[in-house]
């Protein structure tokens, strides 16, 4: 009989022992509650003691989390149906909080974030043109639909980190109709940027026609500037030599030689043919004919 009391003792003992101990694993949050209230809040991982009995614990998960939305139906400003595909990352902000508003259930917090997110999405979408939203960056209206999401859910205790959209579609019925339409303005848009550059590189040809016309008169002036001067210095350097009677005659008398040389290298029977009267005809004879 004392040995079944004693083996009674031990084991309400390793049972007492046991509902004290409770465990707090990485990135969980264990709420301690004594008569439904919360009383205390752990979050160093690892074992932890607590009243047996009296308290209870709720472990919840404080990491992130992915929360792939269902694709739901929004309109343009321009009366444009389009579908979009979004997913959170949303993470718990205040356990205290979350745990009172929804019980610490991710579902329930789900279905909070998919209404926020709706409404953001459908608020942002609604604001543009579709071309407007086909053509923005996916940052941007992840940064409106993030920032709109958490002022409706702060209450919860939950905060979302980023509201991004992973596709923003058109219904089939449309989608040739809108590819058709954006060919043809982006086809407009390229004709006219051709259109443009095609002015632009005229002008510049017609700028460097007028340039070279330009630099080749003056080149042309220049060049007959200089011939002018030279010819006048020529003719100068000549006055200069004979300016006297005797290098004059000496001037002619060279000039007479060097046109004789050219008639007789120029005709090909090596004859001459002179009037009496000429200079040459003086320079052979080397005498004055015209007297005889």
């Amino acid at each position: 009989m004392k040995k079944t009391l004693i083996w009674i003792a031990a084991i309400l003992l390793v049972i007492l022992f046991a509902s004290s101990l409770y465990t707090v694993n990485y990135k969980d949050v264990v709420l301690i509650q004594q008569f439904g209230r919360v009383v205390a809040v752990e979050n160093e991982p690892g074992l932890h003691l607590k009243t047996p009995f009296i308290q209870t614990t709720i472990a919840i998960y404080d990491g992130n989390r992915i929360y792939d939305i269902p694709q739901s139906d929004v309109i343009t400003r321009d009366k444009k149906s389009m579908i979009a595909d979004d997913y959170v990352i949303w993470t718990v902000k205040d356990v205290i909080k979350y745990y009172q508003t929804l019980g610490g259930v991710g579902a329930r917090a789900e279905e909070r974030i998919d209404a926020a997110v709706y409404n953001a999405t459908k608020n942002t979408i609604s604001s543009m043109t579709q071309d407007e939203v086909i053509a923005a960056r996916g940052i941007e209206l992840t940064n409106l639909i993030t920032a709109e999401s958490n002022s409706d859910i702060a209450s919860y205790g939950i905060e979302i980190l980023t509201a991004e959209i992973k596709a923003l579609d058109l219904p089939d019925d449309n989608k040739e109709a809108v590819y058709e339409r954006m060919v043809s303005e982006r086809g407009n848009i390229a004709a006219g940027y051709k259109a443009k550059g095609e002015a632009d590189a005229q002008k510049i040809r017609n700028e460097t026609d007028k340039n070279v016309k330009i630099t080749i008169a003056n080149a042309n002036k220049q060049a007959e500037t200089l011939l002018a001067e030279g010819e006048s210095e020529y003719m100068k350097i000549l006055s200069d030599a004979y300016n006297n009677e005797q290098k004059s005659d000496f001037y002619n008398y060279l000039r007479s030689l060097d046109a004789i040389k050219k008639s007789l290298k120029d005709n090909r029977n090596n004859t001459l043919i002179l009037d009496k009267d000429s200079e040459m005809a003086k320079i052979l004879y080397g005498t004055d004919v015209t007297k005889e």
